[in-house]
């Protein structure tokens, strides 16, 4: 118990399956924190019920091996259920698809690996209880800026610069001449207004990051953002997610459960690919939208909220209203504002900034120190069309931190699909730039034989005698090749 006057202790709870390993993570900690240990999923998940009502757990350091479940999966659902907690994962195995879906789709913070030293786990675990704090702070900082009188009122402005940096428009990485630009541009006019908006793009572009960047624009910025992928959830499911519903309300309701538009009551719901909702659901949120109240499944009382909704789609929602799959006048409701995001192959300019941006966030997730790029990985980076945009950017970077051994991260990392540049990411770019190929038969074929030559050498780190075999060239035939084609200096 800590003493009169002193400062009460960040809370950590601490789930793994192995008794000495929770006792090596409690006499790690226990002077810095207060920590809570489970063995299970449930028995996590009963300590993050109790301790929320009694002053909540900041940060949550799950194994990724356990019975009945995975680190990953437990810590979506945290996600879901207290989205303000910090999600730090642990585990001996360094499976690239395992880490990729931790911090895509758990929002996990950190991902560490066994065996873990103590100096460096305690260390881990303040800087995760400092980004707790910062949440907190700007939350209440927003909170005091609408409230503060006019003489502290610039003080405060100060300190919530520095929390919004990372959520508002300054979080959007671009280039000066970027596309992008435009984007911005219309989030900072549009953001103060309770209006509507509706931003389209093709999936991976950022257009949860666009609408972050309105909800933290404006006034709303002190209070919740919500999110919701529709397209991922079942109709049914949906209903009781948004609504929330009360126990006994379906088969498997085994408690009362907030709805998400509750939580975001005075914030932001941002809700994703609304255009896979069927009409029969699309009907229940027009009614919101346009009373702005609910009645929570199983209940007899509607509730009343102050939302702003943000909606996202990859699909044109103008075809779907005329071919009848989308509500016309649920359209009109949510597309109040319109914001199309232009994909990453439409601003180049943006790409190396994205990378360093994105391998800050892939070294500060895994754990693991990184320099760099080197020249010839960014530049095949940068010559990619990248047809599934910033997702696709950042999975491909998060692998390659995963896969590095040294202080840069190598063109020898990529997948091949990156590193078989300049053809194109469709049949018709891929033909395009065949045909776009000078000369005659003999001299597009010599360019066709130096770029698949380029590929072999660079992911075998040009080690000629692998290349070779790869190949199926002698050494000295190879090197012939590549003296003719200029490779050699390479």
């Amino acid at each position: 118990m800590n003493a009169p006057g002193s400062h009460k202790l960040p809370s950590v709870l601490v789930i793994d399956d192995e008794v000495r390993s929770q006792e090596a993570l409690r006499r790690t900690l226990e002077e810095d924190f207060t920590v809570h240990c489970a063995s299970g999923a449930d028995e996590g998940r009963d300590i993050l019920q109790r301790e929320m009502l009694a002053g909540g757990v900041q940060i949550v350091l799950c194994d990724q091996r356990m019975p009945g479940t995975t680190g990953v999966r437990f810590l979506q659902e945290v996600r879901e259920r207290w989205p303000d907690v910090v999600r730090i994962i642990l585990s001996g195995y360094t499976d690239a698809e395992d880490i990729i879906t931790g911090v895509n789709e758990a929002g996990i913070w950190q991902y560490l690996l066994k065996p873990w030293q103590p100096e460096q786990m305690l260390l881990t675990l303040k800087r995760a209880a400092e980004v707790w704090r910062l949440q907190q702070d700007n939350q209440r900082l927003s909170l005091e800026l609408r409230t503060a009188p006019p003489v502290l009122r610039r003080r405060v402005e100060s300190k919530y610069d520095k929390a919004r940096h990372a959520f508002g428009l300054a979080g959007l990485v671009r280039a000066k001449d970027s596309p992008l630009n435009e984007v911005c541009a219309l989030v900072e006019r549009i953001a103060p207004f309770d209006l509507s908006v509706m931003v389209t793009g093709e999936s991976g572009t950022g257009k949860e990051m666009v609408a972050r960047a309105i909800h933290y624009e404006s006034g709303r910025a002190g209070k919740a953002f919500v999110t919701e992928n529709c397209g991922a959830v079942p109709d049914t499911l949906l209903e009781a997610e948004l609504f929330g519903h009360k126990r006994g309300a379906f088969t498997g309701a085994v408690e009362d459960r907030v709805g998400l538009f509750q939580l975001a009551d005075g914030g932001t719901l941002f809700l994703d690919e609304i255009g896979e909702t069927s009409p029969a659901f699309q009907v229940k949120l027009l009614r919101v939208l346009q009373e702005g109240e609910f009645r929570p499944l199983g209940s007899s009382r509607s509730v009343t909220v102050d939302v702003r909704v943000i909606a996202a789609t990859n699909r044109d929602l103008e075809e779907e209203v005329r071919a009848g799959r989308f509500r016309e006048d649920l359209y009109y409701r949510l597309a109040t504002i319109a914001i199309h995001v232009p994909p990453l192959r439409a601003r180049p300019m943006d790409i190396p900034l994205l990378a360093q941006r994105l391998l800050d966030a892939s070294c500060r997730a895994l754990g693991k120190a990184v320099d760099g790029f080197t020249g010839e990985a960014l530049a095949c980076i940068a010559a990619y069309r990248w047809p599934g945009n910033v997702r696709e950017l950042h999975n491909e970077i998060l692998r390659m931190v995963a896969l590095a051994d040294g202080p840069k991260l190598g063109a020898d990392l990529l997948t091949a699909r990156v590193l078989r540049t300049p053809v194109g990411d469709t049949q018709a770019e891929e033909l395009a730039w065949l045909a776009g190929l000078s000369g005659g038969l003999k001299e597009r074929m010599d360019q066709l034989e130096r770029q698949v030559l380029k590929e072999a050498m660079i992911r075998h780190r040009w080690n000629k005698s692998k290349a070779a075999r790869d190949l199926g060239l002698s050494r000295v035939g190879l090197r012939s090749k590549l003296v003719r084609y200029g490779l050699e200096q390479q």
